[in-house]
């Protein structure tokens, strides 16, 4: 199913609706504009295996520019709406797009892909909402086009990058699917079957529709003939009333929005009816046991748990009953198989800690575009990585502990920071808090932390040794921050996933090192 079906059977069904403004875009106008975009694509010389991209704040016609490439076999790369004029430029000149599709709201951006920021081979570019020099009226531009499907309809896919947290953005590139986007997805049909998903549903997305998890898990949705709430920009206290208001019964989290959930007064947080929700998926980055346990304490037995990556190469999955008999646990494979390797690629034993690598033969296969060496580097064999580090108990279940591209050498000893933060963050007057290494002339790096502190708190000396304190209390000496920066807000993708390059370079860069 898609919404060339949908769009027919129930047209005045809503397909998606903005959270905060309440606009609906049903089935039929998805269909129809969708149909529209594929049309002008095709008349600009746009065919199959051609690239498209998007950079849109969540936008209530989003999902038929994602559409349109999807029903026309081209990929798409929906571009971070966050990213500088040069971040912009790059994405776009590495992943060849030929078209691009943007909103009066990023014109500050778009305008000055000129000159260095220059993306020669767009030849293709619209914009919604108003007008800019050298982009073209999205909307009077396909009012001109049919609004029935192109004659050579197949399956496209998006091709998204990585949100460059420690390096460079990578294209994660698959082959295209052999098939007609009315054919069954295994992705939609997996999901439905674990999660519960059907044409009956309404889901929740509160996060950035340039993240993949959320534009794959909405478009899911929308080949079953659901119902996608998207959230304009996440709020606690507003997801909670969209709950209660929509009736929502599926919907997709990371952490630091169950942190801010549970930050919530009391009052604010149990005023809302939340007992239409089934499903609350959680996913993107690890979550710290104590705030997990409290979250299955408030919304019950109704939070499930994935761990994947967009490289598609493997993934586990935990239910709620399941993670409390095994706290902290990211759950077992469902798809590939799992191997703990050292680094001089000694498969480990249960218990043992390493790189994760999934051996991933029944998945497919992918690229990072443009970069054989970094995708040889995830490579081992058959098994890939993107360099997660855990290990695996006796019954199978996964543990993570950090990322390899994370860790601080201190005098030799491995330490990653994620421990850390979890501690860290229990503390009443901590909002959120980074850990990272610095220079050290004895021990080459050490660690430090640095603290966004609750609404209210103001950093000081005498909160940094609390702070410390309070660390000591938890875990071993030797792995506490030797100092803590107070930061007014922590440069934090709306994914959940944190900057730490951004926070790191200042130091690094003061000492000289880069």
């Amino acid at each position: 199913m898609y919404p060339g079906v949908h769009g027919k059977e129930q047209p005045d069904k809503p397909a998606v609706i903005m959270g905060g403004s309440g606009q609906v875009v049903t089935y039929g106008e998805l269909d129809a504009r969708s149909n529209q975009l594929a049309h002008l694509w095709r008349s600009a010389g746009l065919r199959r295996g051609d690239h498209v991209a998007v950079m849109m704040e969540n936008h209530p016609r989003y999902f038929e520019v994602v559409w349109a490439a999807l029903r026309s076999g081209l990929y798409i790369t929906p571009i971070n709406s966050f990213l500088s004029p040069a971040e912009a430029a790059y994405i776009l000149n590495d992943s060849g797009a030929q078209g691009l599709v943007t909103s009066l709201a990023k014109a500050d951006t778009v305008s000055r892909l000129t000159g260095d920021n220059a993306a020669p081979a767009v030849k293709t570019r619209l914009i919604m909402d108003g007008t800019l020099e050298e982009f073209e009226s999205y909307e009077e531009a396909i009012e001109a086009m049919p609004a029935d499907p192109i004659d050579d309809e197949s399956m496209g896919a998006a091709m998204f990058y990585s949100s460059g947290t420690t390096g460079r953005p990578k294209g994660v590139k698959g082959p295209l699917p052999k098939s007609h986007p009315a054919d069954g997805d295994p992705l939609t049909r997996n999901v439905g079957g674990t999660y519960g998903f059907n044409r009956d549903m309404v889901y929740l997305s509160p996060a950035p529709l340039y993240h993949a998890a959320p534009l794959v898990f909405c478009y899911g949705v929308q080949r079953l003939g659901g119902t996608a709430v998207a959230m304009e920009h996440f709020e606690p206290a507003s997801a909670l009333q969209l709950i209660e208001r929509y009736r929502v019964t599926h919907s997709q989290w990371v952490p630091t929005m169950f942190i801010r959930m549970l930050k919530l007064p009391e009052r604010k947080r149990t005023r809302y009816d939340l007992s239409s929700h089934r499903v609350a998926v959680h996913a993107a980055a690890p979550c710290p046991v104590h705030v997990k346990a409290a979250m299955i304490e408030w919304w019950g037995p109704i939070l499930f748990e994935y761990y994947a990556a967009t490289e598609g190469v493997g993934s586990t999955f935990v239910t709620s009953e399941e993670w409390l008999k095994k706290p902290g646990t990211v759950g077992r494979c469902v798809t590939g198989r799992i191997h703990i390797v050292d680094d001089d690629g000694r498969e480990l034993q249960p218990g043992e800690e390493g790189i994760v690598y999934f051996e991933a033969a029944a998945v497919r296969p992918f690229e990072y575009h443009n970069d054989p060496e970094k995708t040889a580097e995830a490579r081992l064999g058959d098994w890939w990585t993107t360099g997660d580090v855990g290990y695996v108990d006796e019954d199978g279940y996964l543990f993570l502990t950090d990322r390899k591209a994370n860790m601080i050498i201190s005098g030799g000893v491995n330490i990653y920071p994620r421990e850390i933060e979890d501690a860290l963050i229990q503390h009443p007057a901590v909002a959120d808090v980074a850990v990272f290494g610095v220079p050290n002339e004895d021990f080459g790096e050490e660690v430090k932390a640095v603290v966004e502190p609750a609404d209210g708190v103001t950093g000081s000396p005498e909160l940094e040794q609390e702070l410390i304190d309070f660390c000591r209390e938890r875990i071993a000496r030797f792995k506490c921050p030797r100092s803590i920066d107070f930061e007014p807000q922590l440069p934090r993708l709306p994914t959940g996933k944190l900057y730490k390059r951004i926070l790191k370079e200042r130091y690094w860069a003061d000492a000289g090192r880069t």
